[in-house]
Parts: structure tokens; sequence; C-alpha cells
């Protein structure tokens, strides 16, 4: 069973966060719903309450398949101050472990660490300028793969990201039966 694990903080963009949960427990990934906040329970950026399933801090020594960011703000900010998550990716990263970041994140949280330099990758439209400051190759698509990267504009491409990640992570038979089962036509 594939590992995944997703990061919130109060104000993450609820439709990336649940739809990223939601979608890859369909592909019987086993999803890991982090906050980096103190307290379980996280308010996202439209209001909605979020219950996380773990601290981050708890995931410190674990493995992941994939470590998955929501975007929004100032969601994206507090996932970027996060040292447990930002040492939890830069083990990821030197072990060559999938990424993925929508919206804000790719910009706030991965782009600032330095980690996208001289990547192709794309993010919400307002962080644009951004990326290509910090030496992005920025492509105008709704989800963009770089080897084990993988970036996406924002909440109306929350479905296709994911739907991406799980080709990516089971392959194109069970990515083709989540998007069947979810009435979406799968590319």
């Amino acid at each position: 069973m594939k590992r995944v694990l997703i990061a919130i903080a109060d104000g993450s963009e609820e439709i990336e966060a649940i739809t990223l949960v939601d979608v890859l427990r369909r592909a019987k990934c086993h999803v890991t719903l982090a906050s980096v906040e103190p307290t379980l329970l996280i308010k996202a950026s439209r209001g909605v309450s979020i219950q996380a399933d773990c601290f981050i801090s708890d995931c410190r020594d674990e493995n992941f398949d994939l470590i998955a960011l929501p975007g929004g703000m100032p969601g994206a900010s507090r996932l970027a101050d996060s040292a447990a998550l930002i040492e939890l990716l830069d083990r990821q990263r030197q072990r060559l472990g999938a990424i993925a970041a929508i919206c804000a994140a790719p910009a706030v949280v991965l782009g600032r660490q330095g980690w996208l330099k001289g990547k192709t990758a794309t993010g919400f439209p307002a962080f644009w300028e951004e990326l290509k400051e910090q030496g992005v190759k920025l492509m105008n698509e709704p989800v963009v793969q770089d080897g084990n990267l993988f970036t996406s504009q924002g909440p109306a491409t929350a479905m296709e990201f994911a739907l991406a990640l799980v080709r990516f992570l089971m392959g194109d038979v069970v990515a083709d039966e989540v998007a069947g089962g979810l009435l979406i036509s799968s590319k």
C-alpha cells in the first residue's frame, strides 16, 4: 500500500486538501493527514474545520511514497514555517521521493527553500512572478510533472492533480477506475 502524507495548517485551502485525501484514499493509498498546528483541528481558508489524523511531529521518523501540500493563504505560509515539515520534505527530496504542491504551496513552501530552481512547475497565477524569480521554468498548465515533483494551479485543478498523483503512484488502471467512479474522464 502506498503511503501518502498530506500536511495541513490553519488557512489551508479546503478544496485542495480534501480532494487530495478523498481521491488518494479511493485509490487505496494509506493517507495520513497531519497538522502543523498545535491542535489537530484546523480552520481552513474558508472557515471549514478539518480534523487531522496526527501532528506533523508524529511523522518525523516515517517514510512516505508521496508528501503533498495544499495551498491557500495563510496556510501555505504556516506550512513553510513548520520546521518538522521542512525536515520531512528535505529528507523526501534527498531520497528522491515524490513531492506534490498546489496553488500557493509551490512558491511559498518549496520555492522559498530553493528547491524549485531549474524545475518545470506551475502554481496559482498570483505566484507566477515569484516562481519565475525562484528560477522555475513556469508552465501555464493545470498539472505539471517534473520527475517526482508535481505542481498544480489551484482549487479548480485539484481533482486533475489528485488523479495525476494516483496515476503516478498506482498506475493507469487504478487511476481510470477512480476517475470512472467519480464520473470524470481520465487522461
